[in-house]
């Protein structure tokens, strides 16, 4: 386990020296909150309500972002680091989960209706913590969880398992102590392994909620809910779970289940709760193809390309993927007893899918969702090629040594590309020719290393791969904006067809984030004196994104921004403002802005009845500055003009 702990940190080591990526901007580089100057208490308050990502902010994972620039800046290599660090505790979290089920199954501890469980999962001449370390390390040198260590951001997913496993860790070592003497002691230990890690873990991600999910199946399949000494169901095993996990769900999907069913829940994605379930049967078995037999092109980072399916056999992959689910659970039912460890990992690979593949509104495909999910699957699949107990032993443990090696190389391949921008744009748009986003990615670095030069190689270089992915009818408009953005801050010809191109795809569907985003981005360029853009073609841009329903805050708020300072049309401004309101009254930001607004038009009494609405949102004193500034500026503008 050392020796796997030592190779994984060498091979990650050098994607450590890379840049940042896709959702790190939003959520790290362009997120003022987690880059605060100072440790005082509203500082820390206002990194931890900082998250854009959820509305459950996710604080934990925002401290610890902040505790990277408050040691090192905005230089990536040490929050990467720290990263691999999170990951590596994480296999060894892997390695004793996994030495704690495998002794018990060697043991015979495991009961079936008062029957030792067959020993068929034993470990033959391979001592089980050796299996354990083989385990934990192939899933640490996975390839599909490289983007939970170098993708910055998805140090969210990353923290919360380490709650996943420190919780499944401790439960089962307070079930072995209640079947081994009883007493109300271990049992309590089960209920804390059980709330607390969820409590605390879900301040990083939200993921963690599956925790007891996934300490169930344990318990079915390895415990069977056994009383202390005795050949029965313990009652207080049975009542916890209710309490954690039956209860929580009836009420969680009582409060979730009716904004699901509302359109605008879906308005931002090209797919419905019905196609995106239908959808997800293909991802979660491609997800099963990408953690044992991986190949370059299936880890492409993007997965935008990926095709909604419309129905069963639209396309045609999506009735032969259901079926296959279908078959697993059953043989994960059928093989509980012969096969535990392998029904155990199959449910736990199925399960980790529940929460991000059924029915919340989040995009399709994301290759670190499956980074408690590959777990699962290497729990039911290595131990079944290390066992000497069945024929064929040397071609089993062949085919392990086969795929280690590949599994290696590939990591320390990609991770490699990952060490420099550049080469890992092309890289990836190299694995995905046909998403727009890797295509996208790759124009916009090349613009990154042109420092908008005109005479630069780079700035010719960038023009085929941002209008290729502004030609794929699925793209945002990304692409356009980053041509535009582009000639306009280098003073070339911006050509009608990225305008044209762009204003129909606004028209022809609600604006997602990333159109967003580009709003926003020619907005504070144009803000900047940074690009001259047209207001016409501006306004007509803003006109057909806000022609759809249920337009989000952020989308107003930055119409409001575009028509105030660039416009000059105030009244057009604070209606836009006072919308985003509407939309989220929490985001204390657009009120910020709305009481500036307010006090610049002389309408004080207004002004001071929103800065007292400012005022209850001030959690912890993070907004002190800015509630003192707009005091400030509302006294001052009085003092001139006398009451209003």
């Amino acid at each position: 386990m050392a020796l796997a702990l030592l190779v994984t940190a060498l091979i990650y080591w050098p994607g450590l020296y890379g840049g940042w990526l896709f959702d790190d901007y939003p959520n790290i580089v362009d997120n003022h909150g987690v880059q605060p100057s100072e440790i005082t208490l509203p500082s820390l308050v206002q990194v931890a309500l900082s998250s854009p990502a959820s509305d459950f902010k996710r604080p934990l994972a925002s401290l610890s972002f902040a505790m990277n620039y408050l040691a090192g800046g905005m230089n990536p290599f040490g929050w990467k680091l720290l990263n691999l660090a999170i990951h590596l505790l994480n296999g060894i979290g892997a390695y004793v989960l996994a030495a704690q089920l495998l002794q018990l199954l060697h043991k015979g501890q495991a009961i079936a209706d008062g029957v030792p469980i067959s020993g068929a999962d034993r470990s033959g001449t391979m001592r089980p913590d050796t299996i354990a370390a083989l385990i934990a390390a192939a899933w640490i040198l996975l390839p599909i969880n490289l983007t939970a260590v170098l993708y910055v951001v998805q140090r969210e997913e990353s923290l919360a398992n380490l709650f996943v496993l420190a919780g499944l860790i401790a439960y089962v070592s307070g079930r072995q102590r209640m079947l081994a003497s009883g007493g109300s002691g271990p049992f309590l230990q089960c209920v804390a392994s059980l709330l607390i890690p969820v409590a605390v873990g879900v301040l990083a991600k939200e993921t963690v909620v599956m925790l007891p999910l996934y300490a169930l199946l344990i318990e079915w399949i390895i415990f069977r809910f056994r009383a202390p000494l005795l050949p029965k169901a313990d009652r207080r095993i049975a009542a916890l779970f209710v309490i954690v996990l039956a209860i929580p769900l009836v009420v969680g999907m009582a409060w979730l289940g009716p904004k699901l069913l509302r359109p605008d829940a879906w308005a931002t994605r090209d797919f419905t709760l019905d196609t995106r379930l239908l959808s997800e049967a293909r991802v979660v078995c491609n997800y099963i193809a990408w953690t044992l037999f991986p190949t370059p092109g299936s880890l492409s980072f993007y997965h935008d390309e990926f095709a909604v399916s419309r129905s069963l056999l639209s396309p045609w992959t999506t009735l032969p993927s259901l079926l296959f689910l279908a078959g697993l659970t059953w043989f994960a039912y059928a093989s509980r007893n012969r096969t535990p460890l392998v029904a155990l990992g199959i449910g736990l690979y199925l399960s980790s899918h529940l929460l991000t593949g059924t029915v919340l509104p989040l995009e399709l495909v994301y290759e670190h969702r499956n980074y408690f999910g590959s777990l699962g699957l290497l729990l039911a699949v290595v131990p079944r090629l290390t066992t000497a107990a069945t024929a064929f032993v040397l071609l089993r443990r062949s085919l392990l040594g086969l795929l280690f090696i590949h599994w290696t190389a590939l990591t320390a391949y990609t991770a490699i590309a990952w060490g420099e921008p550049l080469r890992l744009a092309q890289e990836l748009a190299d694995r995905a020719p046909d998403s727009p986003r890797a295509q996208y990615e790759l124009g916009r670095t090349y613009i990154i290393y042109s420092h908008y030069d005109p005479a630069s190689p780079f700035t010719r270089l960038a023009y085929a791969p941002l209008e290729r992915a502004a030609a794929m009818p699925e793209s945002s408009i990304l692409p356009q904006q980053a041509l535009i953005f582009m000639n306009s801050r280098m003073h070339l010809p911006q050509k009608d067809l990225w305008w044209d191109t762009m204003i129909a795809k606004l028209k022809s569907r609600p604006p997602g984030v990333q159109d967003e985003s580009s709003l926003v981005a020619l907005t504070q360029c144009a803000k900047d004196a940074s690009c001259v853009l047209s207001n016409d073609r501006m306004t007509e841009a803003f006109q057909a994104a806000l022609d759809h329903p249920n337009n989000s805050g952020r989308l107003l708020a930055t119409y409001s921004d575009y028509a105030w300072n660039l416009q000059g049309n105030h009244a057009l401004g604070e209606r836009m403002i006072e919308a985003a309101l509407k939309s989220n009254p929490k985001e204390a930001a657009y009120r910020i802005t709305q009481i500036r607004m307010l006090v610049a038009m002389g309408k004080y009494e207004q002004a001071r009845d929103s800065l007292n609405v400012l005022q209850t949102l001030n959690m912890g004193g993070h907004l002190d500055a800015n509630i003192t500034e707009l005091r400030a500026r509302l006294s001052k503008h009085q003092t001139k003009t006398g009451p209003a």
